[in-house]
Formats: C-alpha cells, structure tokens, sequence
C-alpha cells in the first residue's frame, strides 16, 4: 500500500445515511486518497463531499471517486475483482445485519476476498473511526499476506 490509499466505500440501503454522515465527519482525510464505491452509494458520497466543498468555498476541488455497479447489480463483485488485483487498500463496508438481502452470498464473497487478501474492512462506524485515524492511513504500508502456493501447487486427481 502506497501512502495514498483506495479507500472502498459501500453501505446497505439502510446504512447509506450512517456512511453519508461518516463521509462529512471524514471527507478532508478521505480527500487525500482514491475512493471507489458500489452504485448508488457513489452518487451519495459524491454529493456529500461536493456539498461539503461548496459549504467551504471549495467548489473547484477535485477528488477522485470510481462508481461501480450497485450491489446486486455486480458492484459487490467489481470490487472484490478489484480487492484481489491489488487495487483496494481497504474497505468501509456498513452492511445491514438486520435485513436479508438477496445478494447476500455476494457480500459473503466480498467479506471472504478481503480477509484472504488480508484487506482492513470495517463493518461499523466505530471500526471505520479507528482505521480512518489511524497514523497508518498516510503512510506506505505492506500487509502481510498468507502464502497460498501450497494450496496453489496441490495435486489433483
């Protein structure tokens, strides 16, 4: 990980609000690096931050968000290709753990792919404070990741 992060943004519908108050909370930090976000909850953290901005009187400033698909629609999967070509550095993911979802097994792979890739995630705001304050948020960083070649090189038969 560079000193400047891609920083993955998703959130549930019931949990949009929750993100979009962290990201007006956060936005000066997360001004610094990439971010990209699922669907619909790229267009919210894109207003925000604008909203924001304008509030300041720093309209003319440019801060680089990539949208994916929304959730269902493949988004959830975008990103996880994404986790594991080595172009997310971490993960702010507020899901709801109180409503089904019908991609559910998505946002299981998407949890499975950032653990494998030993990808930081948090699931709620409290973890997202600790990562986003962390001293390691504007420095180089290189996590440890498992050595998988065993499973790589088994044999089959």
């Amino acid at each position: 990980m560079e000193a400047i992060k891609t920083i993955a943004l998703v959130a549930h519908d019931n949990r949009k609000q929750d993100l979009i108050e962290w990201i007006e909370w956060n936005y000066h930090t997360l001004l610094e690096h990439k971010i990209v976000c699922t669907g619909t909850t790229g267009k919210l953290v894109e207003e925000a931050i604008e909203t924001k901005l304008r509030g300041e009187g720093n309209s003319s400033v440019k801060f680089d968000i990539v949208k994916l698909r929304s959730g269902p629609l493949g988004g959830d999967q975008q990103l996880g290709a994404m986790i594991a070509e080595g172009k997310i550095d971490f993960v702010i993911f507020l899901w709801d753990p109180m409503q089904p979802h019908p991609h559910d097994v998505d946002v299981k792979a998407l949890l499975r792919i950032a653990v494998l890739y030993n990808i930081p995630i948090a699931c709620n705001r409290a973890t997202a404070d600790f990562m986003i304050s962390s001293p390691l948020i504007n420095q180089a960083y290189k996590p440890v990741v498992k050595d998988y070649s065993e499973y790589l090189d088994r044999r089959l038969c």
